[in-house]
């Protein structure tokens, strides 16, 4: 399991494109890329607008899912599944702790009003690979 956990964490810590999928108020899902960072714990976050309908739609309901791990269509590899509950924060450490320079075309700056962070804590993640039908699974 250890091995499963480190090859998650190899996929997840670096930015990257991701699928996030929300469920609308009327039970329709909805998808959406966004760029995930992912930590040490297995938690994923994105930045956001404080009013975006991805937020609307998490307070509505936090069950989520993502996909990530493959960034091109020349080089397939192993990829993530991944089941979670959301919720949003404007915590100022953790908006500053993740602020870097991508984000400035988008937002003025760790203290704008409009930035917030989209928070995954996973409790499902199948790591999928490439000519295999059965993935490995880890459970929170």
């Amino acid at each position: 399991m250890a091995d499963l956990q480190q090859r998650i964490l190899d996929i997840i810590h670096k930015p990257q494109l991701a699928a996030l999928a929300t469920v609308t108020e009327q039970n329709n899902p909805w998808v959406r890329y966004v760029v995930t960072v992912g930590g040490g714990d297995f938690s994923l976050r994105c930045a956001t607008f404080v009013h975006s309908r991805k937020v609307d739609q998490i307070k509505h309901n936090d069950n989520v899912h993502l996909t990530c791990g493959v960034n091109s269509l020349m080089e397939m590899k192993p990829y993530l599944q991944i089941q979670g509950k959301a919720h949003i924060t404007t915590d100022k450490e953790e908006l500053h702790a993740f602020w870097n320079d991508m984000l400035s075309p988008i937002f003025d700056g760790p203290d704008d009003p409009k930035y917030s962070l989209i928070v995954v804590e996973p409790y499902r993640i199948e790591y999928c690979t490439p000519g295999s039908y059965e993935p490995e699974v880890w459970t929170k």
